[in-house]
């Protein structure tokens, strides 16, 4: 059925323990519908995170972006972040997913998206910050023993490179600037790299815009309107 201003489809919700288990959930309105998935605490990988430790398992949300690139159902993405960071490799896993993706996506930083979160917050086709939200910036650092020799130093090289080659790739920041911003030794404490606010995310290219979840929700249905082939009759593009 073919929804129209007139006859509104109304916003559906399921109900079936995805949101308590996952995070996410599938809404259907009249405008489109949209999976949203939520990214928090600390990103879980190959280990196990400590029990009491609030974690996104990405186990949990690799087959959801692969559904929802493939269902027929489902117009778009929309990435909720609220993240300390986590596993390199996972982050940059469900990085890279989302940046493949073919159909509309919208991330949302809120809080914090810090960390391997970057790259996340990046990875949709528009990102917005909430204006109270914060990104940390900072080298890449592993817990645990570490063995002192210049292969290793050479590894954790390669990794960065990944991780500032991703980001420059799907933000409006130069790898200079975002390097330089990296080994800030000003500003941490215990550790090198930078705080961007929500506004400065922005003015240095990193994020697209300063904004709430309607702004998020309206970028996404505007690209998904986009897509939607025009009415030979009206000349409207017409939601299904």
């Amino acid at each position: 059925m073919e929804y129209t201003k007139e006859t509104e489809a109304p916003a559906t919700v399921p109900m079936d323990g995805s949101i308590t288990q996952t995070g996410s959930v599938t809404a259907r309105t009249r405008r489109g519908t949209i999976h949203s998935i939520t990214i928090v605490g600390q990103i879980e990988g190959h280990m196990e995170a400590p029990q009491q430790t609030k974690t996104t398992k990405y186990e949990h949300i690799i087959p959801q972006i692969t559904a929802v690139e493939e269902s027929e159902e489902i117009d778009g993405l929309l990435v909720l972040l609220n993240t300390v960071g986590g596993d390199v490799e996972a982050g940059l896993a469900i990085a890279e997913l989302i940046a493949g993706m073919r159909k509309p996506t919208v991330s949302l930083v809120l809080g914090g998206g810090h960390s391997i979160g970057v790259p996340l917050a990046v990875a949709a086709k528009r990102s917005f910050i909430a204006p109270s939200a914060a990104m940390t910036i900072h080298p890449v650092r592993m817990s645990g023993t570490i063995i002192a020799s210049p292969q290793t130093y050479a590894y954790f090289q390669k990794i960065q490179e990944r991780i500032v080659g991703f980001i420059t790739a799907h933000s409006h920041v130069s790898a200079k600037e975002f390097t330089r911003m990296m080994m800030e030794t000003q500003e941490l404490s215990a550790d090198t790299g930078t705080i961007v606010s929500g506004d400065e995310a922005v003015s240095c290219g990193l994020i697209d815009q300063v904004g709430s979840l309607a702004d998020a929700l309206d970028a996404l249905h505007e690209m998904i309107d986009a897509r939607r082939p025009l009415c030979p009759v009206c000349g409207d593009r017409h939601g299904g």
